[in-house]
């Protein structure tokens, strides 16, 4: 015996149903697959930048893409429930234990030991970007592979040095050293100053001093 409902068995429901909501379920089964495929864009171009800017960590594009980093693995929220994968999680904890280190201050004599720190922290967060994303990258290709001129780094350190030393110069920390070769002299007058001082030695010597008037051209 089959059971009826407003006069239409429980299939019939069903199919009616799954007729309705079929629709609904397509657009929104689009819209994740979109959001998906945007959030892997946007982590996708940030390692981009950081692969291109990896010798050249001062660049615009490098910050850039390194402060964007909370946001594109910041996870997604689903039923108002925050989800975040652990790959993201992991990128965010190598991100955190990057940026701590770069906020630290050293002096001139660690520069060196930072510097070495660095650059295996920056490798760890560019391997964990890497996972999330798929990528196999070993560790070794991640920080030695880089490309950067030899001339790119002498203009980078020469800029360093400039700006220091005008920021020194302007903040009174330094005085700008100079070195006077001579000085421009007139002839005439040096020929002048010299009778002078001859006069005045003759007239300390006889206690006569001559002295010589002439018109005014």
């Amino acid at each position: 015996m089959q059971t009826l409902f407003f006069g239409l068995e429980l299939k019939d429901w069903a199919t009616i149903v799954a007729a309705l909501l079929g629709p609904i379920l397509a657009v929104q089964a689009q819209k994740a697959v979109e959001s998906l495929r945007e959030k892997k864009r946007r982590k996708a171009f940030l390692f981009e930048q950081l692969m291109a800017t990896r010798a050249a960590r001062l660049a615009p594009e490098h910050v850039r893409a390194l402060n964007m980093l909370d946001l594109a693995f910041y996870g997604e929220r689903v039923l108002g429930i925050q989800h975040r994968s652990t790959k993201e999680q992991r990128v965010l904890d190598a991100w955190k234990e990057y940026h701590d280190h770069l906020n630290n201050k050293i002096d001139d004599a660690q520069i060196s030991l930072w510097a070495a720190q660095g650059d295996e922290l920056f490798t760890n967060l560019l391997y964990t970007v890497a996972q999330d994303l798929g990528f196999k990258f070993d560790r070794v290709q991640l920080k030695r592979g880089a490309y950067s001129p030899i001339a790119h780094g002498e203009i980078e350190t020469e800029q360093t040095e400039l700006r220091k030393a005008a920021l020194s110069l302007v903040t009174g920390k330094h005085a700008l050293k100079m070195n006077v070769v001579a000085f421009p002299v007139d002839p005439e007058a040096l020929a002048a100053n010299k009778a002078a001082i001859q006069n005045i030695g003759k007239a300390l010597e006889t206690g006569v001093l001559q002295v010589e008037v002439k018109p005014q051209e």
